[in-house]
């Protein structure tokens, strides 16, 4: 099956997003952001971002459902009145003709809870809210799964630089991974795609580990573990987001490793959906720490498994051997 035309608006989408994130950003002053019931920091760009994405979708593909994180009860709070004027006002400055209703109304599309049949798009409208907040590494991430099988992913990714290797390379790129078409990488800025192949390197110790910044999110202590078993001595690239996975799918590192950091946690689906396609249809590997596929099929959550491997392919056997020993330790 085609789906260019939905590659065609999502790509148009998730970019006006990545400008309203960018635009917010500048511009961003503390009140701008507010804490959510479980702590974690939102800001305008959240719920900007989700209402023009959502809104974008929703006008080509009306009958689809929208899993997505942010939910507009939080924003429709009295005390938040200063931030949702200025959610309105940064979502008309992208998209004009948008009214406070619709904006709204597009927020909250995005609270379907997820099933295992038919079409749904996932969508974590900035993934890494505390690298945003801190001006690194953020990823607007956005998925097409049908009947549990991811067949399309994106991730906008504003502050990522094209090559890590060159401090002076340009910073912002998209990744854009369509299940049997391979994935391709562009700027923010400019059409030109290019084919993105993950690493070739079949000796794991001769390669590079991506994990999470923060130790509340993956377990650090057993990371450094499974890189010592593998003989790996590169220093681990540490960043926020589902940037990590574009760092895989291109080959700076051959490894991500999100490792549980406390018993109980399900990871949820918006957090890894559109990493995992990108990964995978650059020519590596995904499963939970066990070797299980992760499951798409069971609401908004990984609900049947635990953690999440990423690997180029080579020598994705070696390094899920060694996770399974050590996480069962």
């Amino acid at each position: 099956m085609s789906y260019s035309l939905e590659k065609e608006i999502a790509v148009q989408a998730v970019l006006k997003a990545c400008k309203l994130c960018q635009s917010v950003r500048r511009s961003m002053i503390s009140d701008d952001a507010m804490l959510k019931e479980d702590k974690s920091p939102v800001t305008i760009a959240d719920f900007g971002s989700q209402a023009v994405i959502i809104d974008e979708l929703y006008k080509h593909f009306p009958k689809d459902p929208f899993i997505a994180e942010e939910d507009a009860a939080e924003l429709l709070s009295l005390e938040n009145t200063p931030l949702r004027e200025s959610v309105y006002r940064q979502v008309q400055q992208v998209s004009p003709s948008l009214t406070e209703d619709e904006i709204v109304n597009a927020i909250q599309r995005g609270n379907y809870i997820g099933q295992g049949v038919g079409r749904q798009w996932v969508l974590d409208p900035i993934d890494g809210t505390k690298g945003y907040l801190r001006n690194g590494q953020y990823a607007v991430a956005l998925a097409l799964i049908e009947n549990g099988k991811i067949v399309l992913g994106i991730l906008g990714c504003p502050n990522l630089g094209n090559d890590f290797t060159d401090p002076e390379s340009s910073v912002g790129c998209l990744y854009l991974a369509v299940r049997g078409e391979g994935v391709v990488s562009r700027s923010l800025e400019a059409p030109g795609e290019l084919s993105v192949k993950v690493s070739e390197i079949d000796n794991p110790s001769e390669t590079k580990v991506c994990v999470s910044r923060d130790s509340g999110h993956s377990s650090h202590g057993k990371a450094a573990q499974i890189s010592d078993r593998l003989g790996i001595t590169a220093t681990p690239i540490r960043i926020d987001s589902q940037c990590k996975y574009a760092v895989v799918a291109r080959g700076d590192a051959s490894i991500y490793l999100r490792l549980p950091a406390s018993r109980g946690y399900e990871e949820k689906i918006w957090d890894h959906a559109a990493g995992v396609i990108i990964i995978e249809a650059a020519g590596g590997r995904v499963s939970d720490v066990e070797g299980r596929p992760l499951d798409f099929t069971r609401g908004n959550t990984l609900k049947g498994n635990r953690g999440v491997i990423a690997t180029s392919a080579p020598i994705y056997d070696d390094v899920i051997a060694v996770v399974r020993e050590i996480m069962s330790a």
